[in-house]
């Protein structure tokens, strides 16, 4: 009973090494996986677009991820998008005249939070600054579907002069929603893959951004290959390293027993 109660210590030792190997492997690799990084539109009323308009309530957050705000909602707003200018990148007439058509806020709060973009991205698309207190704010884009205090735009306007910002990538909305009064059903929802469209999710430039797009498909496409071979490698380390352990514990102990 005794020696096999020894020998098979070296053997159990090893199995938890290799399965916390495995575990520190796994949780170490997962966050590094476009998959877990992704962000998108997913978790906005895409098919409900909203305008608000305000002035900037808080001092905000500003940096990656995202940069967050408070606006104070004005205390009536006019029954739809006023003409304002439409941000280039979504000036199509699909997506401007949606834009345009985007209802006024009617919720609940007479204070929203404002998630956009990170700098480096808005300050290429109209935004080279943090909004100050007090600064006026219209923005076209979606409430959040769990919380309905939090506000994405697809495009906004700051200051006296209504300067545009885009925040979408590309020429297209996430979801070209039916008009509001006018659902067809050539009119059905056309989504785009967050990977193109969200800022977010995209490293700041090193080139200009026509090229953009198709580097961040094939850099989500080589890091995902980066991210299996590295865990494959792991796994493989550490099963050999296991079975070696285990071997050379095996040994000691009948070494050992026969002294």
């Amino acid at each position: 009973m005794t020696v096999s109660t020894h020998a098979g210590r070296p053997r159990r030792r090893g199995l938890l090494a290799t399965a916390a190997l495995l575990v520190t492997a796994a949780m170490a690799l997962v966050p590094a996986s476009p998959a877990a990084a992704h962000h998108g539109w997913d978790g906005f009323e895409t098919n409900d677009l909203v305008y608000i308009a305000g002035t900037v309530s808080s001092e905000g957050i500003w940096g990656d991820p995202h940069s967050l705000f408070d606006v104070t909602l004005d205390a009536q707003l006019p029954a739809n998008t006023p003409d304002l200018p439409i941000p280039e990148d979504l000036s199509g007439p699909e997506d401007s005249i949606r834009v345009e058509a985007a209802l006024a806020y009617d919720g609940p709060h007479d204070e929203l939070e404002i998630l956009i973009a990170p700098p480096w991205w808005s300050s290429s698309n109209g935004l080279n600054r943090e909004l100050e207190v007090g600064e006026r704010f219209q923005g076209v884009g979606y409430i959040n579907s769990t919380d309905d205090g939090l506000f994405r735009p697809v495009a906004f306007w700051y200051g006296d002069d209504n300067a545009p910002v885009n925040q979408v990538i590309g020429n297209t909305l996430p979801v070209r929603a039916p008009l509001p009064g006018a659902a067809q059903a050539s009119d059905e929802p056309a989504e785009v893959p967050s990977t193109v469209e969200d800022p977010v999710e995209m490293a700041p430039p090193a080139q200009g951004a026509d090229a953009q797009g198709a580097e961040a498909t094939d850099d989500s496409r080589s890091e995902t290959w980066v991210v299996w071979a590295v865990f494959a490698a792991v796994v493989v380390a550490a099963a050999a390293g296991s079975v070696f352990y285990v071997r050379h514990r095996t040994r000691q102990d009948e070494r050992n027993q026969d002294a």
